[in-house]
């Protein structure tokens, strides 16, 4: 297969150089187009006030792979390849491997998962890989599970294109219980901002804090919907569906299908009968209350 790689983490990333060579030496058609430095937590940004630049890189990666360093976001690395540096679409975008989490709504800030989901607004599919653990150093199992999907999506592809988001837990290979499909859970920050003064006596301030796991009393709309969807036969076997962030805690391979159109179902039952009880939906103000306001 035609396969594009990008990442955040940058062109330097360990784990991407795992992950390129993995499915390079497997017989796949690897491109990669990068960072050209670390760009976590960059979301879906584009470039749009100045030029972006790519440079070709050697002697990195597998003799077989060509890859570019690119000055601008993940998601402008996924746009220009696709764009202006291949010859031809690729048939899957990838990216990663990621150095850390990318679990529940850190979905939201990460760069990996934008660099898949530009692959996917373009009708490709794509999987975005993470690593559970800034500390865990080995990317191999996730490279061989990635290799292993790859050749399952080829022979058996889904239906329509599809983000998974994988996660990896930071796990000895023989520890790793198996690999389980999952729903996007709630992962909170508890977020600090330290003050801190420069040499010039001005006020900056740094983001730090911690990760709040198994958050509740939060809801994130999938039990509601839920309710009202399960009584339909097709979906009876959603009912069950762990979140990513419990399956990474019991040493599972989490595979969570994401999707670019936010659009909340559930929220738009509850306007329809929201509508319907109150009528139309106000155009212009109400100001019968003071006709003395036009």
């Amino acid at each position: 297969m035609k396969l594009l790689i990008s990442n955040d983490d940058g062109i330097f990333a360990l784990g991407i150089r795992v992950l390129a060579n993995t499915l390079a030496a497997a017989g796949h058609h690897v491109t990669v187009v990068c960072p050209d430095r670390e760009r976590s937590a960059t979301g879906h940004g584009l470039t749009l006030h100045k030029p972006i630049r790519a440079e070709p890189v050697a002697g990195i990666f597998h003799p077989s792979v060509r890859a570019w360093a690119c000055s601008g976001t993940p998601s402008d690395c996924v746009k220009l390849a696709i764009g202006a540096l291949l010859d031809q679409p690729p048939d899957m975008v990838l990216s990663g491997i990621n150095h850390g989490a990318n679990l529940g709504t850190d979905v939201l800030y990460s760069g990996t998962v934008s660099a898949a989901m530009e692959g996917v607004i373009e009708g490709m599919p794509a999987i975005a890989l993470s690593l559970a653990s800034f500390a865990h150093q080995d990317f191999v199992p996730g490279a061989k599970f990635a290799q292993s999907l790859i050749d399952t999506l080829a022979k058996n592809p889904v239906e329509m294109p599809l983000l998974l988001n994988i996660n990896i837990p930071p796990v000895a290979e023989a520890d790793i219980q198996g690999a389980r499909i999952t729903r996007q859970g709630i992962r909170r920050y508890f977020d600090l901002f330290e003050k801190r003064t420069d040499p010039r006596g001005k006020a900056y301030y740094w983001l730090a804090g911690e990760v709040l796991e198994d958050v509740t009393g939060l809801c994130d709309g999938y039990e509601p919907l839920l309710a009202q969807i399960q009584q339909l036969s097709p979906f009876t076997d959603l009912v069950n569906v762990p979140t990513d962030v419990h399956a990474i805690q019991a040493n599972y391979i989490t595979v969570t299908p994401l999707q670019y159109n936010l659009t909340s179902l559930l929220g738009l039952d509850q306007l329809n009968r929201w509508q319907k009880q109150i009528g139309a939906i106000p155009v212009h103000p109400d100001t019968s209350e003071n006709p003395g306001k036009a």
